[in-house]
């Protein structure tokens, strides 16, 4: 339940401008997650979350994920760091083996990069598979996942 609602709440964040707590409240019970802002608050905490300037030059909540430098971003690496306990891949599909219950987690974390060349994702409970264009593709990814972990 709680890294089901942790991934909702990265993607929420990834797809809408949430300036509150307040909005994000609202934003999970209209997804069908029960919480409370002391429930919110805590997720918020855990996820490193921190309020960037947004589009609309409002400080909205953000997971500080950043494309510049390629650099696998803050909330990639804990995740992954906490979730991830194997990556492989065969032709243009990256198998990624999670702890229980963290798979959704981690693919939210994943998706929120928007990595150049991943065409999707698809997670349940404890795996999370990623198709890429091409088997070149895959290999740089597997690698570029693994060095994440490492960190």
């Amino acid at each position: 339940m709680k890294a089901g609602r942790q991934a909702k709440i990265l993607e929420l964040i990834a797809e809408y401008q949430i300036e509150t707590q307040e909005e994000l409240l609202f934003a999970l019970r209209e997804a069908g997650f029960a919480v409370t802002q002391a429930t919110i608050s805590r997720d918020i905490k855990e996820l490193q979350l921190v309020k960037q300037m947004g589009k609309n030059g409002r400080y909205c909540y953000t997971s500080g994920t950043s494309a510049q430098n390629g650099e696998p971003a803050r909330d990639l690496q804990s995740i992954f760091s906490h979730a991830i306990l194997k990556v492989d891949y065969a032709g243009n599909t990256v198998v990624i083996k999670c702890r229980s219950g963290m798979a959704q987690a981690a693919c939210a974390a994943l998706d929120s990069r928007r990595i150049e060349g991943v065409v999707g994702t698809l997670a349940g409970e404890d795996t999370i598979f990623v198709l890429v264009r091409s088997e070149t593709q895959a290999a740089a990814f597997t690698r570029y996942l693994a060095d994440s972990e490492m960190q």
